[in-house]
């Protein structure tokens, strides 16, 4: 399965169908494995509960089989005599109906699955900015479980609207804001989370929802536990917590009506989990983030010339100066204007390939050294001597 081609969805479903997964069990039954995946974290490690066991993925691409899981999950558990992608794409247009920009993307197809894929792809899509993308990925992320507990209301009521959303992240806003400033000492990274979180939610407003009123708001134990979570991964900035945070857990928990072990299960759940990924979670972990940047962009890199390897070795062909200037890249330095050629050609060459669309995009030409740099691997032979063939996977 390649979840970023088209049909994965239906391939993901048919994977999935097997075990059985969904029957007579709601999403309360999975969080504990969509919280010890990453995914209530908005840092989606591996597949939720591994249901799908690929270690080719990237991190975006295990976000979006985590999101259609737990959709599906909600979907299965109500009556309704629309199939899941009708539901979904229903979900998403009325959610987004005075979004002009969303539903253009969406409505130039007809087909019901090509549509809840580009819905998926669009979800997760932070910003055009690939800089910018790689600093509030983790919290814009963190919020798309906001979207499962809508969806699933949609399915209950038979209504959806962004107000819905706006109130889920009002609530999460006022909570996540008041565990942040509770610290009696914010270290600078504490300030930027705040500016952080503030910047990522969907819907921008004046003022910050009361912490009391945000308490008394939280109507489900599915949510209130989502909160504490979300709560939990806000103190985690020091790669501890204290006794002072986690008294304010406890009283949090004990606000939200939660259990004693289901505050203690949030506190527990979190520590481990950054103990366990620490070196691959953006922001919190140990490496720089600009080199994390770089380090995942070098990846993404590579994973997409793999992927279209054979297309884009023969538009390099069509391009002779192109392909010129890259065979003498592997024995010389290239020049300013032979390097700005090569850059300018490559991005035309982008653009005939629709899943290499992210290096046309703002930002995205600081890819283009990393892609130079792998290009030579797909050339003929006869222009490498020193290339040696992989082995067939």
């Amino acid at each position: 399965m390649n979840p970023s081609a088209s049909g994965w969805i239906k391939k993901l479903l048919k994977e999935l169908k097997p075990h059985d997964l969904f029957k007579d069990n709601d999403l309360e039954v999975y969080y504990r494995h969509f919280r010890d995946c990453g995914f209530i974290y908005g840092s989606n490690v591996t597949v939720v509960n591994n249901w799908v066991k690929d270690n080719d993925f990237e991190a975006d691409e295990i976000c979006k089989i985590n999101l259609v899981i737990a959709l599906h999950i909600a979907y299965t558990n109500h009556n309704t005599t629309e199939d899941f992608y009708t539901e979904v794409v229903n979900f998403y247009n009325t959610i987004n109906k005075g979004k002009v920009t969303f539903l253009q993307s969406i409505i130039r197809s007809k087909d019901i699955k090509d549509q809840t894929e580009k819905i998926i792809n669009k979800r997760i899509q932070i910003d055009d900015n690939l800089i910018d993308k790689s600093f509030n990925y983790f919290i814009t992320n963190a919020l798309l479980f906001v979207d499962v507990l809508a969806f699933r209301n949609y399915l209950k009521t038979g209504v959806a609207n962004d107000e819905t959303i706006k109130e889920y992240e009002s609530i999460i806003e006022s909570i996540v804001l008041n565990t942040l400033n509770s610290k009696k000492q914010k270290s600078d990274y504490d300030n930027s989370l705040i500016e952080l979180f503030e910047q990522s939610l969907r819907y921008q407003r004046d003022s910050v929802l009361l912490f009391n009123e945000a308490i008394a708001s939280v109507d489900t134990n599915l949510f209130a536990r989502y909160c504490l979570d979300l709560a939990a991964m806000a103190t985690w900035t020091d790669a501890k917590l204290d006794n002072e945070e986690v008294l304010f857990l406890n009283n949090l928990g004990e606000q939200l009506n939660l259990t004693q072990h289901q505050t203690n299960e949030a506190s527990k759940t979190i520590a481990q989990f950054y103990k366990t990924y620490r070196s691959k979670v953006p922001l919190l972990g140990s490496k720089n983030i600009v080199k994390t940047f770089y380090d995942n962009s070098t990846n993404m890199v590579l994973k997409l010339i793999k992927r279209n390897s054979k297309r884009l070795t023969q538009e390099l062909l069509e391009s002779k100066e192109l392909l010129i200037l890259l065979t003498q890249s592997t024995v010389r330095d290239l020049s300013k204007d032979e390097q700005k050629k090569v850059q300018d050609q490559l991005l035309d060459v982008f653009k005939s390939i629709p899943s290499l669309a992210i290096f046309i995009l703002p930002g995205g030409a600081l890819l283009l050294p990393l892609v130079v740099k792998f290009i030579p691997k797909l050339l003929p032979s006869a222009f490498d001597d020193n290339r040696i063939e992989d082995e067939e996977e």
